[in-house]
């Protein structure tokens, strides 16, 4: 099991840092790109105080890759962390077990604690990519739930009642329409909050399809007689279609692990209206930089300009500075048509006979499929060796290498046998 034995000594040995900015100015960072921040009034009274907040933020080990949609909640953790809070990253290996229904129409299959360790392992490697590690504190919510007796977890249940459950958006649309509710579902929530109580957390995070699960804290706090925790929602980061949630089963994400080059060229497909969107929830450069580059791209600056300074930085964050340069010298020759030095190459065998040209793309993983294919060629998007090709009937023989390149991005180097 990935415990907190097995991060750096410097994730275990928190500094300790003295807040000393303007509560106005706090509050601007804070409120940066959020939903809604649950109650401001009392926010502020925690923040006159003067001493760092504990600030949670749970996130369950359900697949071992981040895509950028995850770190919008880490983004705004490292915000409240550069204002020097305490920041706890909670691996929420006990609530793996359950199962988040959040936004579910049916039961979710919860994991076992072999598949909850193998993505948490994952994870430290990801997440310090954006937050330091000598001002984090990682938790586990196994680390006191297993400790619960079932008298504790009767009393925990006995906390809320079924109708209330039953306010949460997801569960009464599936009671409504018959949908089967298992009763462990119910103790999702529960135990989220409970999170909120065991780390007596000050402010709490979490995606705007979390509130209810995130207002449970609160109750339980004050159950338990603790302070309410304040609620920051931030919303769901769309993904390249700038319509839909960033996915990676629609296919519309960008990963973290991805490639420099994958990361860039993404970044530089979407939309420039998006492109503001993901300035705000992804970039940290601040708030008055971003409403310079806004009014000079209102005053006549190309937006890709603005589009390029994003996806150096976001590539540059999850490598480094070499390979966000590098990542955009190789967009550029793409763009222009180049050959980038680093394509990919395959061997195709013909079995001695000629191959249509459309199947070549097909084989090669240049196009999905060879409808597909067919299409880009007829739509003139394909060049064989730096030359236009129009014909789909076109057939080639043995030999090569023949550089291919589909629409601005696609290059493949192939030999056929």
């Amino acid at each position: 099991m990935f415990q907190r034995e097995h991060l750096p000594a410097c994730a275990r040995n928190l500094t300790v840092t003295t807040i000393n900015m303007d509560i106005k100015e706090q509050l601007e960072i804070t409120k940066r790109g959020c939903s809604e921040l649950i109650i401001e009034a009392e926010f502020v009274e925690k923040l006159k105080k003067g001493r760092p907040l504990r600030v949670k933020a749970g996130f369950d080990p359900t697949a071992p890759d981040l895509h950028l949609g995850h770190t919008v909640l880490i983004n705004k953790l490292r915000q409240l962390q550069d204002l020097g809070h305490h920041i706890i990253f909670l691996i929420g290996d006990f609530t793996g077990l359950i199962g988040d229904p959040t936004g579910k129409n049916a039961t979710r299959p919860p994991l076992t604690r072999e598949q909850i360790a193998e993505n948490a392992k994952t994870y430290q490697a990801q997440v310090f990519k954006i937050l330091d590690p000598a001002k984090t504190e990682v938790a586990f919510n196994s680390t006191w739930m297993d400790k619960l007796t079932s008298v504790d977890m009767i009393r925990l249940a006995a906390k809320y009642n079924v109708a209330r459950m039953l306010e949460r958006d997801d569960f009464g649309k599936r009671y409504k329409s018959g949908q089967p509710i298992a009763i462990h579902e119910f103790l999702y929530p529960l135990v989220q909050g409970y999170d909120s109580v065991a780390l007596k957390a000050d402010l709490e995070l979490g995606g705007t399809d979390q509130k209810f699960n995130l207002l449970v804290g609160r109750e339980l706090q004050k159950d338990y007689g603790q302070p309410s925790q304040c609620i920051l929602t931030m919303p769901l980061l769309e993904g390249l279609d700038g319509v839909n949630k960033m996915s990676k089963s629609l296919g519309n994400y960008i990963g973290i692990t991805e490639s420099p080059e994958q990361i860039f060229g993404k970044l530089m497909s979407i939309s420039d209206e998006l492109m503001w969107r993901y300035l705000e929830l992804l970039s940290f450069e601040s708030l008055a930089t971003i409403g310079k580059w806004k009014e000079e791209v209102a005053g006549g600056r190309n937006p890709r300009d603005i589009k390029v300074l994003l996806a150096q930085e976001i590539a540059g964050r999850f490598h480094d500075r070499a390979a966000a340069v590098k990542a955009l010298a190789d967009f550029e020759a793409r763009s222009q048509g180049q050959v980038p030095d680093d394509i990919p190459e395959c061997t195709l065998s013909t079995g001695g006979e000629p191959i249509h040209f459309y199947q070549v793309l097909k084989q090669a993983g240049l196009t999905a499929s060879t409808s597909e294919a067919i299409r880009v060629i007829e739509q003139g998007g394909v060049k064989l060796d730096g030359g236009k090709v129009s014909d789909k009937a076109l057939k080639l023989s043995a030999g090569g290498p023949f550089v291919i390149q589909v629409g601005k991005r696609k290059f493949a180097r192939v030999r056929l046998s």
